[in-house]
């Protein structure tokens, strides 16, 4: 099992060797002397907890608290104060903003191990009941909350660096008619089936799918430009058909899904929401053209067509 990771920032190298001697049987523990280094490994690094000495030079412990409680890559960490500042004001400085503790030097080894052990645990159940308020539960992909909360950050992040961007929408075809004939506990396990099976394709960092509501679907993802997105979805829709459940439905005697999306290199002057309605208006041609399809809108300003 891998250990949970500990980043030690503290300009003496005797004190943070001694964090090290304390900790690294339980933890995987990284140390840095200097706040700079310090804020860099933060960032780069999926710590679960770091130790922060209150006085170093050129940057203190508490304007480095404040830069990492304001970045959204290190907001979560939970971080403990390590000072010989005794002073009351001190600690309310610190709780205030955002440690999770304070612990006074000489650093006692059996205080150490308690409060980093119980800091944590709480981090690593936050971290679960967040993972999990934003996973649908009848499918496990993201859920609607999350999309939100990501589809513009990829979109920023897409503007930012001028890369090709694909959003679409998807959803089962005639579901309704499926679930008359079959009933909801067999339609809702068509949702997740069709679900995992479209998940298992958005397999990158960049990629993001979601349940949209309902047995309707979205996915954000970045890199493809109009024609290479096509073919994947394609591709999808075809795999969706291809686990062969059974459909009273005048499409296909399977259970299909109708895609529509749209692909584009956005500039800063553009809005998200414009081309999502345009994904939308896409998957309502699919359902127009006859279901089982893929329509897609490219850079070009091109409709593609799967039939």
């Amino acid at each position: 099992m891998e250990k949970n990771k500990i980043l030690v920032i503290d300009d003496s190298p005797v004190q943070a060797e001694f964090l090290c001697s304390v900790l690294q049987d339980d933890y995987q523990v990284t140390v840095c002397h200097t706040t700079q280094e310090g804020e860099e490994a933060a960032k780069s690094g999926k710590y679960s907890l770091i130790l922060l000495d209150v006085v170093m030079p050129e940057i203190d412990g508490f304007t480095l608290l404040q830069k990492l409680k304001s970045t959204k890559l290190t907001e979560h960490i939970p971080v403990i104060l390590l000072t010989s500042l005794s002073d009351i004001q001190y600690e309310e400085r610190g709780l205030l903003l955002g440690a999770v503790d304070y612990v006074a030097k000489p650093v006692s080894p059996v205080i150490i191990k308690a409060r980093v052990n119980t800091h944590i645990q709480l981090y690593q159940y936050q971290m679960r009941f967040k993972e999990q308020a934003l996973i649908d539960e009848l499918t496990g992909v993201a859920n609607r909350r999350r999309y939100e909360g990501e589809s513009l950050s990829k979109w920023q992040e897409a503007i930012r660096f001028s890369l090709p961007f694909s959003v679409c929408m998807m959803d089962i075809d005639k579901f309704k008619l499926y679930n008359d004939t079959f009933g909801h506990p067999a339609g809702d396990q068509v949702i997740a089936s069709v679900a995992q099976t479209v998940s298992s394709h958005f397999r990158r960092a960049t990629d993001l799918f979601a349940r949209y509501g309902g047995e309707e679907f979205v996915a954000v993802f970045v890199g493809n430009k109009g024609q290479s997105a096509f073919r994947f979805l394609q591709t999808i829709r075809q795999a969706v058909e291809e686990l062969h459940i059974p459909h009273n439905s005048p499409v296909s005697p399977w259970v299909t899904i109708s895609v529509g999306g749209v692909s584009l290199v956005p500039n800063a002057g553009e809005s998200y929401d414009t081309y999502l309605k345009l994904a939308d208006t896409m998957l309502y041609d699919a359902k127009r053209f006859g279901r089982n399809q893929v329509v897609w809108y490219d850079e070009d300003k091109n409709q593609l067509r799967e039939k």
